[in-house]
């Protein structure tokens, strides 16, 4: 069928059960695992010419898990995030971080607008980071959005359809995936964009992801590429 990709979206899951199964920290295994992954996929990505990426790096349901786990995680950021900037701009890649930043956990937000700031021009692909993020909260705020601007007067009900409400989405100007993959074998969405990816394909690998390869993706892009969408026609 040749369908084309504009947008991959991956819930990178395994990373502790990788750095479990390696003897490594919970730390070692995100910087050593996770983040050779992220440029694998990057990687990947430049090399289909798909030009959107979304990672889900931290939900807000894991504000839940042991702080000495979100501590690992956070201080991996802020350690590992400057010194990849020289990576993003040889390659081109722009970054964002998505989600609730108001929850931004103080030590990180530097780093993210460094990291930011250091790649709005680079334009060969947009890498979402999905940081802080809930699907549901995520539509939550989006709605309280638009309550206020038709409270304000500056929108009417009948103005609201389902573009006006994705203009108010974290995710607003990113186009909706057309694949969601996620590695470890587990096959749910665990509240990643979830309005996003009403009409989606989706890939569950059992890989974990750092061990995630260049022929895990290709499978999962070409078996995409096999699909008829026909989007209820």
């Amino acid at each position: 069928m040749n369908n084309s990709i504009s947008h991959l979206a991956i819930i990178m899951d395994g990373n502790r059960r990788w750095a479990k199964k390696n003897k490594l920290s919970f730390g070692t295994g995100y910087a050593e695992g996770g983040f050779g992954a992220v440029k694998r996929t990057i990687e990947f990505c430049l090399s289909r010419g798909i030009k959107h990426l979304s990672l889900y790096a931290f939900s807000l349901e894991n504000f839940k898990r042991p702080q000495e786990e979100q501590d690992f995680l956070f201080d991996t950021i802020v350690n590992q995030g400057g010194k990849n900037i020289q990576y993003l701009q040889k390659h081109n890649v722009r970054v964002k971080f998505v989600g609730d930043r108001s929850v931004f956990p103080q030590r990180v937000i530097p780093t993210c607008e460094l990291v930011e700031r250091e790649t709005e021009q680079c334009s060969a692909i947009f890498v979402n980071l999905l940081f802080c993020y809930g699907g549901r909260q995520e539509i939550v705020s989006g709605v309280k959005k638009l309550l206020k601007q038709v409270q304000d007067g500056l929108l009417t009900e009948d103005q609201i359809t389902e573009q006006t409400l994705k203009n108010y989405l974290w995710t607003a100007g990113t186009p909706d995936p057309e694949l969601v993959i996620r590695t470890s074998g587990i096959q749910r969405l665990s509240n990643f964009l979830l309005f996003q990816s009403a009409y989606s394909e989706f890939c569950f690998l059992d890989c974990l992801w750092p061990e995630i390869t260049e022929k895990d993706l290709a499978g999962a892009v070409d078996s995409y590429n096999e699909v008829r969408r026909n989007f209820g026609i």
